[in-house]
């Protein structure tokens, strides 16, 4: 069975370079089932008892301060009605999933592809994974189904992404997935009584099919 599974993961990864078309409807099965699960986790549609902890997440300050230019305490609720927005999934300009541990059947985080249009397919990324469940590879496995996604479900040519230049974790694990660095913004957060960068990260669709080796910065790290 395993031997299996290897040719058939094998067979799509071939087709998705080379772009070859199905040719019976088992393979179009396969890409559906492994499209939104992976080794540890699998993207899922938001549920609203979801919410709870997402917002928890959200304004805990040693989360706050890698996610935002202000650590400051908000009211409950406040991000509810974002998070449905991003994961209502009845646009072709995005997705937003609730990232779920397959041995636990828990959720461990929230990610979201937003902003696409049919002109640029350009999208913008975002991810945050609870503080309990980091460093066990969710969040790496999650960029790279993201990805993936992204450039063969939603037919984009680019995925970029901001982050502080101090959350090293991030930045490596985006590296890892196949982000380029593209500049720094100068000293736009300040935390701790002095100013901080923002790096700009993208990955382009034929980078990420292997047509072009991305020169990544050396990975730090795994959320």
């Amino acid at each position: 069975m395993d031997s299996d599974n290897s040719r058939r993961r094998g067979a799509l990864r071939i087709r998705q370079t080379q772009g070859m078309a199905w040719t019976d409807p088992k393979s179009a099965q396969t890409y559906g089932r492994e499209l939104l699960q992976g080794e540890r986790v699998r993207l899922r549609p938001l549920h609203e008892d979801d919410l709870a902890e997402l917002e928890r997440w959200w304004n805990d300050p040693v989360e706050t301060v890698l996610q935002s230019n202000k650590v400051l305490p908000r009211p409950d609720g406040w991000a509810s009605g974002l998070i449905r927005a991003w994961s209502s999934n009845d646009k072709s300009s995005g997705g937003g999933f609730s990232i779920e541990s397959l041995a636990e059947k828990r959720l461990v985080g929230h990610l979201s592809l937003s902003g696409a249009d049919v002109t640029t397919r350009c999208a913008d990324f975002a991810i945050i994974i609870g503080a309990e469940h980091q460093g066990r590879g969710f969040g790496s496995e999650a960029i790279r189904m993201a990805l993936r996604y992204g450039f063969d479900e939603m037919g984009l040519h680019r995925i970029q992404l901001a982050v502080w230049a101090y959350n090293e974790r991030a930045i490596g694990a985006y590296a890892k997935a196949g982000f380029r660095e593209e500049g720094h913004r100068r000293e736009v957060v300040f935390h701790d009584g002095m100013f901080h960068d923002e790096v700009l990260m993208a990955i382009l669709e034929q980078e990420w099919r292997g047509y072009a080796r991305p020169t990544a910065v050396v990975p730090r790290g795994e959320p």
